[in-house]
């Protein structure tokens, strides 16, 4: 591990992760917790977390001024990313593709707190299962449908669509 004002590299399972900035507070009122604290904590608790987000593309919200900043959302990778880090493409109905960052282990972990990740956001879906690819009809999506609802019906739960997008 080598360390200096504005960085500190750390090496994850022969992976090299550059936290910048690692005693910039990102919790100051309750408790005062550093971004390499949060990225410790995060390495810490890798096995559940990677549990829920390995293999999904992730919509990365980002507090880059710690957890009482302001936070946005990011949907596509950043172009600045180690090459180790995988990605997939998103289509939408609108014909616009997002490159959006699959976490698969504890050195991508590592990577997306460093970017001011404090929460994670995976899709629903994998990276391989992603919604009807090409050559899918609509018959295909309404006959998944009709079968998933009466699985559903026939466990007494009631289900709803969902859609791409948060409107």
């Amino acid at each position: 591990m080598r360390k200096d004002d504005a960085t500190e590299l750390l090496s994850i399972n022969g992976r090299e992760v550059r936290v910048t900035n690692p005693g910039k507070l990102y919790f100051s009122t309750q408790t005062k917790l550093s971004k390499l604290d949060l990225v410790r904590y995060y390495l810490s608790v890798a096995p559940g977390a990677l549990a829920g987000i390995r293999d999904r593309p992730l919509v990365l919200k980002r507090y880059v001024n710690g957890a009482e900043g302001e936070a946005f959302y990011q949907k596509r990778a950043p172009g600045q990313r180690p090459s180790w880090l995988r990605t997939t493409t998103l289509a939408f109905p609108s014909g616009r593709t997002a490159e959006e960052i699959v976490v698969d282990d504890a050195a991508g972990l590592a990577w997306i707190v460093n970017l001011g990740c404090i929460e994670l956001h995976p899709h629903p879906v994998r990276s391989g299962d992603l919604d009807p690819g090409p050559g899918v009809s609509w018959a295909d999506v309404r006959s998944v449908a009709l079968e998933v609802n009466a699985l559903l019906d026939e466990l007494g739960l009631r289900g709803s669509p969902k859609t791409s997008g948060s409107r």
